[in-house]
């Protein structure tokens, strides 16, 4: 990974941030996002003290803004000029529905739109690079996910998991949909389950403990650097394999629809 430039959201803590250091240590140049600003110098220097050669820049963004979003998007075309790997990473667990600086609900609107936003602002960067992968973190949780349009963000009905796992559905349909319309580029999108991580979104949502967090970097760190994922494109990824995913995203009328209904919702004609 020398010379190669990631950015990895949600950086700050648990599985983000073990990604981030992994692949510092293989060499990486890694942009760290995170909302909090003196958490993020922080974690800049608690990787530095981990591997002081790492090569470190931070971008402060609250990915429930449209708005933070863009102005750290500036930030980071002015400060790099290509981008080789985009790790979407960060993701929430809300019990209650709330509604983002957007008026949108927080969990779609984190951990769906805010990816979906930050990648089409990124696409000038990825395009730059002369192979480019963007990975997004999903959850084995999409598997038991229904889409039902007239109910995307709990308009009609809310539970916690029912939006935690419909957001996962969202990212599994955006990573393949993002590699239909990237076919014959030099760029490719993937999508994965961490596995079942202690972190804190998993005490938040679930109350239990689970594997540890360089379990949980394993398959991004995979995706990101791996020769043996070169051109791969439109998978989903358990243990560094790809694995069934929710057949509901094999229907391509769904997948475009919801992205032209992402498109909509962010204030973009397209990618």
């Amino acid at each position: 990974m020398n010379g190669k430039i990631v950015f990895v959201t949600g950086a700050t803590d648990g599985i983000g941030k073990q990604t981030a250091l992994d692949l510092a240590n293989q060499g990486a140049t890694v942009l760290l996002h995170g909302r909090d600003s003196k958490r993020l110098v922080e974690t800049m220097k608690d990787l530095h003290v981990k591997q002081r050669h790492a090569k470190l820049d931070i971008f402060h963004a609250d990915l429930s803004s449209l708005n933070a979003i863009r102005k750290m998007a500036v930030d980071l075309r002015q400060k790099h000029m290509r981008l080789d790997v985009l790790i979407n990473n960060a993701g929430i667990f809300m019990k209650t529905r709330e509604l983002s600086h957007d008026g949108y609900e927080m969990t779609f609107a984190v951990n769906h739109l805010a990816h979906f936003f930050l990648t089409h602002l990124c696409m000038p960067l990825l395009n730059n690079s002369t192979a480019a992968r963007v990975i997004t973190v999903s959850s084995i949780a999409h598997m038991r996910a229904t889409l039902d349009f007239e109910n995307l963000q709990g308009e009609k009905k809310f539970d916690g998991y029912d939006a935690y796992s419909r957001s996962k559905l969202a990212n599994v349909l955006f990573a393949v949909e993002l590699a239909e319309r990237l076919k014959g580029t030099h760029i490719t999108s993937n999508t994965l389950h961490p596995g079942v991580i202690t972190t804190k979104l998993l005490e938040a949502g679930f109350a239990i403990k689970g594997a540890s967090l360089a379990e949980g970097a394993e398959t991004s760190v995979y995706l990101a650097s791996s020769p043996e994922v070169a051109g791969v494109s439109g998978k989903y990824f358990v243990k560094k394999r790809p694995q069934p995913y929710n057949p509901i995203v094999d229907n391509a009328e769904i997948r475009k629809r919801f992205w032209e209904h992402s498109c909509r919702l962010v204030g973009i004609s397209e990618f």
